[in-house]
C-alpha cells in the first residue's frame, strides 16, 4: 500500500477506536515517564501499585492505577501489542464506553476481591497468602483479560466459545504455575468479564449448529493440551514461584542440592518444610537432564497439532504422555508408594499435599478428557504407521538400555562414584528415561565420574524422547485413513443428467474431483482437497433444491476427515443458510447470464457487438457449432496450437479448478463454437458445458476461450453472439458466460474489508496482469447480462491463510518456485 493509503487507514482506525488509542498512549507515556526498563521506583510504586496491604492502607485508587503501569521493557512491548490487538477488537465488538467499563471495571473487581481473599487466607494462616501478603501488583494483563472476556459476549458463537475457553485456561495455568497475586486478580477479572458481558449486551445469545461439534472439540482440546504443556514453562521462567505447580521451576534454578548428599524424600502424605523448598533432584547436571524435562512437553505440542487435524493417533499419543507424567508424579510424591506404609498427613502443610496431588491430577484430567472425546478425532492412522512407531520406540529403548548397561559394565570400577554391577545398572536404567521433575526422591546410589559414563548417564533419555518426537511427526502429518468417497464418474454423470445443480456443476466431471454422495437426498457434491481444505466445485447437484441437508451433511463429512469445508462459487441464495450456520460468506465472482429467448442486438448498447459481428463477416469468418470428436485431425492440431500460444504468453501456468483446459474439450457432451476463416484456419474457439434437467439440456456455460494472437478484433464477441443465436433456435433457457474468478462488481469499501477480502484482492491483483479476470468481466458486460453473485462460504476465520493457499494450489497446481515469485510480484 502507498504511504498515503497507510496513513489514511491508520487515521480511520484511530477514529474508530478512541479508547484503545487513548489507553495505549497513556500506558506508553506513563512507562516513559516513570521508567520503561524497570517500572516505577519507590515510593511511587507503592502509590500506584495494588495489593492487600495497599487497600488496607486506604489506597482506593490503586485498582485503577495498577493496570496502567508495567514492570520492565519486555512487558511494556507485550502490553502495547496486546492492548492494540485485544482491546481494539473488544472496542470494535462492543463499542467505546462498554470497553472502557470492562477495562477498568473488571480489573477493579478482580483486584478488590483478590485482596479480600488474600487477607482472609492470611488471617487463617494459609501458606500461599502468608508468602505473597506484601507483594505489590502492576499488571495491565488483568484489565486486558477482563476486557476480552467481556467482549466475548458480543462475538459470534464460534469465537465466543474459543475466547472464553482459551482465556480461562491461560489464566488458570498462570495461577497454578506462577501463583503471584496478579495471577489471582487476573483470573477473578476474567470471571467478572464472563458475567459482565451478557449484562452489557442485554440480549439473549442463541446457539446454533456450527458445521459439527467435531471441529470445535478439536480446537478446544488442542488449545487445552497446548496450554497445559506450556504451563510448566511459566514455572521455569518465573523469577518467583508461588503457584501450586511451581516446584518444577526449581529444576532449572541454582538451588539444587549437592549430588553427593542424601536429600530427604518428599511425599504427599509426609510433607516437611524442606520438602516444599527442595522439590528438585541431585541428578540435574548438564544439558541432558534439562532437555529431558522439556522434551515430553514438546511431544505434547506435536500431539496438540495432531488433535487440531483430527488425528486419532495424536489422541493416544497425548493420553500416553499425560498418563505417564501422572503416574510418575504419583509415584514420586508418594501418592502411590511402592513399598512403604502410608505416613500420617502433616496438618501444618496440608496445602502442599494438595499441590502435590494437583501435579498428578492435571495431566490425568487431560488424559481422561481425551479418552472421553476421542470419537471427535476420526482420522485413523494406518496400522503400518502405528506399528512402525511402536517398533521404533521399543527398538530405540532397548538399544539405549543395552548401551547404558554395556558402558556401565565396561567402566564398573572406574566410571562411577562406587563400583557397580549389572544389577545396579538395570535397577537404575529406567530412571534415565524419566524427566527429572518426576524422579522418585531416593538417595543417589552412584553418579558418573568419567566423561563417557557422564554422557551416557545423562543423555540416553534425551535421545529416546527426541526419537519419540521425530517418529511421531510423520504419523501426525500423514494422510491417515479417511472415509472414502463412494460412487464413480458414471454415477456423477447420471446425477448431472437429472439436474438440480448450477451452471458450473458439469465441472464435477473433470479430473481431480472427488465426490460426496448424500445418503438422504441422493444428490452429490464435487470437491477437491488441498492441504486441509476441501474446496467444492460449485454447489450440490443431482436432486432439486433446497439443498440445506446436503450442505450440512458435507460439512460433517469434511469435519470427520479433518478437513475445512469451503463452498466455493455457489449461488448467493445460499447466504441465509450459511448465516444460520454461523459461517462467513463473501462474494468471489459474478456469473453473467443471458436469456437466449430474449436475445437481440438492437440499440445503442449493442453497438460494439454488432460491429464485431459485421467485421467478422466481412473477413469471411464463419461460426461452427460442433464437438471435439467430430473435428478432423487438422482442426484439433490447430486448437492445440492456439492453446499453446496462449499459455506461452504467460509467465504463469495454465489455471485449473473452475477453468477448463484443452483436455476438457474432449468430453463428448461438451460443445465447441469455432470461428473459422475461408481457408479453414481456426481463428478462435469457445467451449460450452451443458446443464441438464431430466436428461434434456436447458443451458450452456462458457468455459474455454482462446484466440490466435493475430486474429481480428472482435472475434470473441462474434463467437458469443453466434452461440446465443444458436441457443435461441434450440430453445435453450439460459446461456451463462460463466464467472471470472476473483472478479466482481460488488466492491467492498477499503475500510470494511476483512482479512479474506484483502487476501483474495491480492490474488486478483497479482493474477490480473497475467490472466485479466477483471478485464474478462468487463468484456462479458458488453452482452448486457444478468449478474448473479457467487459466494464462498467458510466456517472458520482462523483458517483463512490455509484457504488462500488452497485456492492458489487449486487454480495453479503446477506453480513452480520461479513462477511463484512472479505471482508474488504481481506481473505477467
Amino acid at each position: 500500500m502507498k504511504p498515503r493509503a497507510v496513513l489514511a487507514r491508520t487515521g480511520r482506525l484511530i477514529v474508530q477506536h478512541p479508547f484503545t488509542t487513548g489507553v495505549t498512549l497513556l500506558i506508553l507515556v506513563l512507562a516513559l515517564a516513570t521508567g520503561p526498563l524497570r517500572g516505577p521506583h519507590r515510593p511511587l510504586r507503592g502509590w500506584v501499585g495494588a495489593g492487600a496491604i495497599q487497600l488496607i492502607d486506604g489506597h482506593w485508587w490503586s485498582p485503577f492505577t495498577a493496570v496502567l503501569f508495567t514492570d520492565d521493557l519486555f512487558e511494556l512491548i507485550v502490553v502495547l501489542i496486546l492492548t492494540v490487538a485485544l482491546v481494539g477488537v473488544s472496542e470494535r465488538l462492543m463499542g467505546t464506553w462498554r470497553t472502557a467499563l470492562a477495562f477498568f471495571g473488571t480489573a477493579a473487581v478482580g483486584i478488590v476481591v483478590g485482596a479480600v481473599v488474600q487477607v482472609v487466607a492470611n488471617n487463617v494462616g494459609e501458606l500461599w497468602a502468608r508468602n505473597v501478603h506484601g507483594l505489590l501488583v502492576l499488571d495491565v494483563f488483568t484489565a486486558i483479560g477482563g476486557t476480552i472476556m467481556t467482549a466475548s459476549a458480543f462475538a459470534g458463537t464460534l469465537w465466543r466459545r474459543r475466547i472464553r475457553v482459551i482465556t480461562l485456561l491461560v489464566a488458570i495455568m498462570y495461577l497454578l504455575y506462577s501463583g503471584l497475586p496478579s495471577d489471582l486478580y487476573r483470573l477473578l477479572a476474567v470471571l467478572t468479564g464472563l458475567g459482565l458481558g451478557p449484562l452489557l449486551r442485554q440480549t439473549r445469545v442463541t446457539g446454533g449448529w456450527l458445521r459439527s461439534s467435531h471441529h470445535e472439540v478439536r480446537v478446544l482440546l488442542a488449545s487445552a493440551l497446548t496450554i497445559t504443556a506450556l504451563g510448566p514453562v511459566i514455572g521455569l521462567l518465573g523469577s518467583t514461584r508461588y503457584g501450586m505447580l511451581s516446584p518444577i521451576g526449581l529444576l532449572f534454578s541454582n538451588e539444587a542440592p549437592s549430588a553427593t548428599t542424601v536429600v530427604e524424600r518428599c511425599q504427599a502424605f509426609a510433607v516437611t518444610r524442606a520438602c516444599f523448598r527442595d522439590l528438585t533432584l541431585e541428578r540435574i547436571n548438564g544439558l541432558g537432564p534439562v532437555l529431558l524435562s522439556v522434551l515430553p512437553l514438546l511431544l505434547l505440542l506435536v500431539a496438540a497439532y495432531g488433535l487440531l487435524r483430527g488425528r486419532r493417533f495424536a489422541v493416544w499419543l497425548a493420553v500416553a504422555v499425560n498418563g505417564l507424567l501422572a503416574l510418575l508424579s504419583a509415584l514420586y510424591f508418594g501418592i502411590l508408594p511402592i513399598a512403604s506404609t502410608r505416613p500420617a498427613v502433616s496438618p501444618r502443610y496440608w496445602e502442599v499435599t494438595i499441590i502435590l496431588g494437583l501435579s498428578t491430577l492435571v495431566p490425568l484430567a487431560m488424559a481422561v478428557l481425551l479418552v472421553v472425546y476421542r470419537r471427535h478425532f476420526t482420522v485413523m492412522p494406518s496400522m503400518r504407521a502405528v506399528r512402525r512407531y511402536v517398533l521404533l520406540l521399543i527398538g530405540t529403548g532397548v538399544g539405549l538400555v543395552g548401551l547404558y548397561v554395556l558402558v556401565g559394565w565396561l567402566q564398573k570400577d572406574t566410571g562411577f562414584t562406587r563400583p557397580v554391577d549389572v544389577g545396579d545398572l538395570l535397577a537404575d536404567v529406567l530412571e534415565r528415561f524419566v524427566p527429572v521433575s518426576f524422579l522418585r526422591r531416593e538417595p543417589v546410589e552412584y553418579l558418573p565420574t568419567t566423561p563417557l559414563a557422564t554422557i551416557v548417564y545423562h543423555n540416553i533419555g534425551t535421545v529416546f524422547w527426541i526419537v519419540a518426537i521425530l517418529g511421531a511427526i510423520p504419523a501426525v502429518l500423514g494422510r491417515g485413513l479417511r472415509r472414502k468417497p463412494s460412487g464413480d464418474a458414471a454415477h456423477v454423470r447420471d446425477l448431472l443428467h437429472r439436474g438440480g445443480g448450477d451452471a458450473i456443476s458439469y465441472m464435477a466431471t473433470w479430473p481431480g474431483n472427488s465426490y460426496w454422495f448424500d445418503p438422504v437426498s441422493g444428490g452429490a457434491i464435487a470437491y477437491r482437497v488441498e492441504g486441509r481444505v476441501a474446496l467444492t466445485t460449485g454447489g450440490p447437484f443431482g436432486v432439486p433444491g433446497p439443498h440445506d441437508g446436503a450442505i450440512q451433511g458435507f460439512a460433517r463429512f469434511c469435519d470427520d476427515n479433518g478437513w475445512i469445508p469451503v463452498f466455493y462459487s455457489v449461488d448467493a441464495h445460499y447466504t441465509p443458510l450459511f448465516e444460520r450456520l454461523g459461517w462467513s460468506t463473501m462474494t468471489v465472482a459474478e456469473e453473467t447470464v443471458i436469456r437466449p429467448q430474449l436475445w437481440a442486438t438492437t440499440g445503442k448498447k449493442w453497438q460494439d457487438v454488432r460491429s464485431s459481428i459485421n467485421r467478422a463477416q466481412r473477413a469471411g469468418i464463419r461460426s461452427e457449432w460442433t464437438s471435439f470428436a467430430a473435428l478432423p485431425l487438422t482442426t484439433t492440431v490447430q486448437l492445440s496450437d492456439i492453446s499453446e500460444q496462449w499459455v506461452a504468453e504467460k509467465d504463469l501456468p495454465e489455471m485449473g479448478f473452475t477453468l477448463g483446459g484443452l483436455d476438457e474439450l474432449r468430453d463428448p457432451e461438451v460443445r465447441l463454437m469455432l470461428a473459422v476463416d475461408e481457408n479453414g484456419r481456426v481463428e478462435a474457439v469457445t467451449s460450452w458445458l451443458p446443464t441438464f434437467r431430466d436428461g434434456i439440456v436447458i443451458g450452456w456455460t462458457l468455459d474455454f476461450m482462446r484466440r490466435r494472437p493475430d486474429s481480428i478484433n472482435g472475434v470473441m464477441e462474434f463467437l458469443i453472439a453466434e452461440a446465443a443465436t444458436r441457443m435461441k433456435e434450440d430453445g435453450i433457457e439460459f446461456m451463462s458466460l460463466s464467472a471470472a474468478p476473483l472478479a466482481h462488481t460488488a466492491a467492498t469499501p477499503e475500510g470494511d474489508k476483512d482479512t479474506m477480502d484483502r487476501l483474495l484482492g491480492f490474488l486478483s491483483s497479482s493474477l490480473e496482469p497475467v490472466y485479466g479476470f477483471r478485464s474478462l468481466l468487463k468484456f462479458k458486460q458488453k452482452f448486457q447480462p444478468e449478474l448473479h453473485p457467487l459466494i464462498m462460504a467458510y466456517p472458520d476465520p482462523v483458517a483463512l491463510p490455509a484457504i488462500g493457499i488452497a485456492l492458489v494450489r487449486a487454480y495453479l497446481p503446477e506453480l513452480s518456485v520461479a513462477q511463484a515469485a512472479t505471482f508474488v510480484r504481481g506481473r505477467g
